[in-house]
């Protein structure tokens, strides 16, 4: 036997037939009972640094979330910091992360220092942005007449009205200096005047509008980086008039807007009204043409980001002319043996990129994915992987350092969220070797097979990490979003999105029609798709909104999950689920909207509105938010709880709070307030006079304006108010303390 051979012999074989060693065996210790013994605490600390060490080259994925993190704990204040304290918070962070770099011989040390530099750097660029963006709003609500240039055509509101974006160089009762930079106003669907006129309209005012309820999305803060300073509605039509010559900053825009504009109304007249307005959406970024059937059925069908230019479009398109024109160039041997074709084609897909990013009108989602697919193709130019977490974290930094506000906005968590559980995905799939001589119907139906396979953990990972942010901000989950969206990629990639980009540039000739036909094709295939898989049973859940501590954590869990490396990823599980876990807090027993001019009770877990027809939104918002049930026929509810005509509700039924409310702001009558007092818990006035006389609660126009709206809670000697205002804090997008 060679050496190092271990000889067995019959002594040593298990007499039994079992094929083991012999228990019996002389001199053979027997097998301990005795449990595991824990790891020592040097085998620990052995182990800890092991998993350290693993993450320290991956640093550097962690600091967007560093530098989002400073930005977030910007807008998470209650008071305007001072400039200067970010600036010293920033320099000092450099400074100590230099000098950890300098004498620190211990890695982890310079990376912690490094992104502590991050985050203080974040919490100044949020500063400096929230300064630069800063431009006049019309505080007071007040009737005007307004003339200006429209810039845009927003989407359409809750009501279906158009929207014009309007930059003013006119408004009645205010000084130039006062003038807000835009101005958004809902017109009548037939008053949509494209962008480049100058209009004249009468109009009311006011400041974008405040949180729905205490604690929820705040639109106005939305509004001040968009520079939006007054919106409102009209009273009159607009009219096209003779303005003054706009400056050449705004004339470049004005002029691309309206590019984008005939170029939206030429695909409606080619497709229609219904097609091509999802087609519109999809390549201009107009929602004018747009249905709230539509709209309703892409959302409950887990669809509705189809509707929004973000990374689904841009990733397409950018791919789409890196196909082709790799393609192309490898199919000319002359050519393709001279020039680098996979570079020429990042080139060509960089422009591309660049191009639809200016045909979209540059929203804030185009634009992130517009830097992420740049990075990509960039990538590529530098011999550099396209597709990895160090590609994605240097986009989504460039995003934050570009646009703040964006850490808080949902597009932004959700889109990169998603990215990063995909390439997370990518890094774990494992990778079967490929077969030999495998005959090829066997080999399609493994190829169809491992595509399907993928196509679902794909949409399953995107779902999962989208999942927490969506229900916390939208409160909806749509049940059968996955099968939804494996059925509309391939529509999306092969059939949509290519034919609608070679229609609006074929288009811009006059031959585009063709290829605008085979789009619509697709778009009623998905629209087909979206009604179906809504009407199916139980399509949306709608849960309520965790405190507002999940948000963060599940995000870093998702996070956590994404980078680290090593045993200790699945820790980042329970944080992942946090917003989905966490106990919600018990209702409140009533809403009132910021104004006063709607209110909501609860009664038996449906929220019952007092004035079905105003502020709606807003209280569907609220109802959301708090996962309570909506009725079918608001009026019919609303008229077995309340009895109410145009100037005021009363209560009749017993519910947890009897609410009495008076809708003009005109000051009630003696006889007024005896009836809203006699059988009401709490008094609603839009007015500023407190009555005599009433034995109720009352709460007045002015409470309004200081606190916004209002949840109402039962409290063991009363009730207990939740103002929105004081969450809000003192912010440059907040009313001035009256």
């Amino acid at each position: 036997m060679g050496e190092g051979a271990i000889r067995v012999t019959t002594a040593d074989i298990d007499q039994s037939g079992e094929g083991g060693l012999g228990p019996g065996r002389a001199g053979a210790r027997p097998l301990s009972t005795r449990g595991l013994r824990a790891p020592s605490l040097g085998k620990l600390k052995s182990w800890a640094a092991e998993e350290a060490h693993i993450q320290v080259d991956r640093w550097f994925l962690w600091s967007p979330a560093a530098f989002g993190g400073g930005c977030a704990l910007y807008f998470a204040v209650q008071i305007e910091p001072a400039l200067w304290l970010g600036g010293v918070l920033a320099a000092l962070s450099l400074i100590l992360a230099m000098a950890a770099r300098r004498f620190s011989r211990l890695r982890g040390v310079v990376a912690l220092a490094n992104l502590v530099a991050f985050g203080c750097c974040g919490f100044f660029a949020a500063e400096l942005r929230a300064a630069s963006v800063g431009a006049p709003v019309v505080w007071q609500r007040t009737a005007a007449t307004v003339e200006g240039w429209v810039v845009d055509v927003a989407g359409p509101g809750s009501g279906g009205k158009g929207r014009l974006l309007i930059a003013p160089y006119r408004i009645s009762g205010l000084d130039p200096s006062q003038l807000p930079a835009e101005a958004r106003i809902s017109v009548s669907p037939d008053a949509v005047i494209g962008p480049g006129e100058a209009v004249r309209l009468r109009a009311v005012i006011g400041p974008p509008p405040e949180p729905a309820s205490p604690g929820a999305y705040d639109f106005a803060r939305d509004s001040y980086f968009q520079r939006v300073g007054a919106v409102g509605f009209s009273l009159s039509e607009p009219m096209i008039v003779d303005g003054p010559r706009p400056p050449w900053p705004l004339a470049l825009l004005l002029g691309v807007n309206q590019a984008r504009w005939s170029l939206a109304r030429q695909m409606i007249d080619d497709m229609g009204d219904r097609e091509g307005g999802v087609a519109v959406a999809m390549t201009t970024g107009h929602e004018a043409w747009l249905t709230q059937d539509e709209v309703a059925s892409m959302r409950d069908s887990g669809l509705a980001h189809i509707l929004s230019i973000s990374g689904v479009h841009m990733a397409i398109v950018g791919g789409f002319v890196f196909l082709v024109f790799r393609t192309l160039i490898a199919a000319w041997p002359w050519l393709a043996l001279r020039v680098n074709g996979k570079k020429l084609a990042a080139a060509a897909a960089l422009i591309a990129t660049g191009a639809y990013l200016i045909l979209s009108g540059a929203p804030p989602p185009a634009v992130r994915s517009a830097v992420t697919l740049a990075v990509a193709f960039t990538a590529i130019l530098v011999d550099r992987r396209a597709i990895s977490m160090h590609a994605l974290a240097l986009a989504a930094l460039i995003c934050l350092i570009l646009q703040p506000e964006a850490v808080i906005q949902p597009g932004f968590q959700m889109s990169f969220a998603a990215t990063a559980a995909l390439i997370a995905l990518a890094e774990v799939w494992p990778r079967p070797p490929k077969a030999v001589n495998t005959p090829w119907p066997i080999r399609l139906v493994q190829d169809a097979g491992a595509w399907v396979l993928a196509a679902v953990a794909v949409s399953v990972a995107a779902s999962l990490a989208t999942d927490p942010i969506a229900v916390q901000n939208f409160n909806r989950i749509a049940l059968y979003g996955v099968p939804s969206n494996l059925l509309m990629e391939p529509l999306s990639t092969f059939l949509i999105m290519p034919f609608l980009a070679a229609g609006a540039l074929l288009d811009c000739f006059g031959v585009g029609g063709w290829a605008l036909a085979v789009a619509g094709f697709g778009i009623k295939l998905l629209n087909m798709i979206a009604a179906g898989v809504a009407g199916w049973p139980h399509a949306v859940w709608i849960v309520p909104s965790a405190p507002a501590i999940a948000l963060p954590i599940s995000f870093l869990g998702i996070l956590w999950l994404c980078l680290w490396r090593g045993r200790l990823r699945l820790l980042g599980v329970p944080a992942a689920l946090a917003v989905l876990i966490w106990p919600r807090p018990p209702a409140p027993v009533a809403w009132i909207a910021s104004d006063g001019g709607g209110a909501a009770v609860v009664s038996r877990g449906v929220a019952v509105q007092l004035r079905p027809e105003a502020k709606q939104f807003a209280a569907d918002l609220w109802a959301r938010r708090r996962g309570l049930k909506q009725p079918a026929n608001p009026d019919a509810v609303m008229k077995a709880h309340f009895d109410c005509n145009r100037r005021r509700c009363l209560p009749k039924a017993d519910d947890p709070v009897r609410l009495a409310a008076w809708w003009t702001r005109r000051t009630p009558k003696a006889g007024d307030v005896e009836d809203l007092c006699r059988d009401a818990d709490l008094v609603v006035l839009r007015g500023d006079v407190v009555p005599s006389g009433c034995g109720a609660g009352v709460l007045t126009g002015r409470d309004f304006a200081r606190g916004g709206s209002v949840e109402i809670y039962r409290a063991r000697t009363g009730w207990r108010l939740v103002w929105a205002n004081p969450l809000r804090g003192v912010r440059p997008w907040t009313a001035p303390i009256r």
